[in-house]
């Protein structure tokens, strides 16, 4: 029997009666992190790790039921064990490891590798099965450090005192490792969008240093932003809030950045090649390092990874999901 099937749901685990990070409602709903993708309303009870927590309540509200675990605390759903394992990907974000009989599987959700100030550390869990995302699953795609791309990004907004600069990338995640690795850099303040500055506050009382930053919304009427770095969400982008900056300077960070079209068809200025999940060589790195003979991938270039894995000797199949790989996110 397999542990884990795709379902209408969402993944399965037929044994503990339970759901991965479902897209419908479900009675019971384990969960990897708290991006929108991977953690939806309606469920009657929740499993996360406890770092994921706030995120949840922010999200889905504070009534939400959930059950929360420390990292690598085995609990019992049904006749499985399970535990959460860090995934490197944002603050809270799990690995799911689930044991029984004879099996262990792990179900990833998103992951990365390369290290990151805001989050805890990818670690690998052996197991039999594998569960791997491949959003970033072809070789163009391979990622400098966060400190490389930070110090871009430092340079890029020191560049123009002149002018606002306006840094678009994911409100959860994205926005708060860039605020980590700046604050390695520099101590000047940064003005967040009204997206971005409740979940910074997330992270602060989770013990992350981050810049110090203030709400666009606070600022006093005729404040011109000039020479100051606007962190803001992808909707915000062309936006009427945009309205208020003066013939600002734009950039998207964002893993799709690789691709110079990519930049040019959104429309910004600048693009910066910062990713949280696995780039290629991270992919492969981490599927090896597991010692799973059996490997499952989702959303993404499933196609390109599954047949360079093929080539390898590995039993690759696909799980069908309706987790997302679109450019904001990554």
């Amino acid at each position: 029997m397999n542990l884990i099937r795709a379902t209408q749901q969402g993944l399965y685990c037929e044994a503990g009666d339970f759901f991965i990070d479902p897209w419908k409602p479900v009675e019971k709903a384990v969960i990897t992190h708290g991006h929108s993708d991977h953690a939806q309303w309606g469920s009657k009870l929740y499993y996360s790790s406890e770092k994921c927590l706030p995120i949840l309540h922010q999200r889905l509200g504070e009534s939400l039921p959930v059950h929360t675990k420390k990292w690598g605390e085995k609990f019992k759903i049904g006749p499985t064990w399970v535990s959460f394992h860090p995934a490197g990907h944002i603050l809270g974000s799990a690995q799911v490891r689930i044991e029984y009989k004879n099996q262990i599987w792990v179900a990833s959700g998103d992951y990365k590798r390369t290290p990151d100030p805001s989050c805890d550390a990818f670690e690998i869990v052996p197991c039999n099965t594998f569960i791997s995302e491949a959003t970033f699953a072809l070789p163009v795609y391979k990622w400098d450090r966060g400190e490389v791309t930070a110090k871009k990004i430092l340079d890029w907004w020191m560049g123009d005192q002149d002018r606002p600069s306006l840094l678009f990338c994911y409100a959860l995640g994205k926005a708060q490792r860039i605020l980590a690795e700046l604050k390695l850099l520099t101590d000047r303040e940064v003005f967040t969008h009204g997206a971005v500055e409740p979940l910074n506050e997330i992270y602060r009382k989770a013990g992350v240093e981050l810049l110090n930053t203030k709400s666009v919304m606070d600022q006093p009427k005729g404040y011109n932003f000039k020479g100051d770095l606007i962190i803001a969400p992808p909707s915000a982008h062309r936006s009427p809030w945009m309205k208020r900056f003066k013939e600002p300077q734009t950039a998207f960070a964002s893993g799709w950045m690789q691709v110079r079209g990519t930049r040019r068809r959104k429309g910004y200025e600048k693009g910066f090649v910062l990713s949280d999940h696995a780039d290629w060589n991270e992919l492969n790195q981490t599927i090896q390092e597991t010692g799973a003979e059996d490997i499952y991938l989702t959303h993404g270039r499933t196609d390109v990874l599954s047949r360079f894995l093929e080539e390898q000797g590995k039993t690759v199949r696909l799980f069908e999901t309706q987790y997302s790989a679109e450019e904001e996110a990554s």
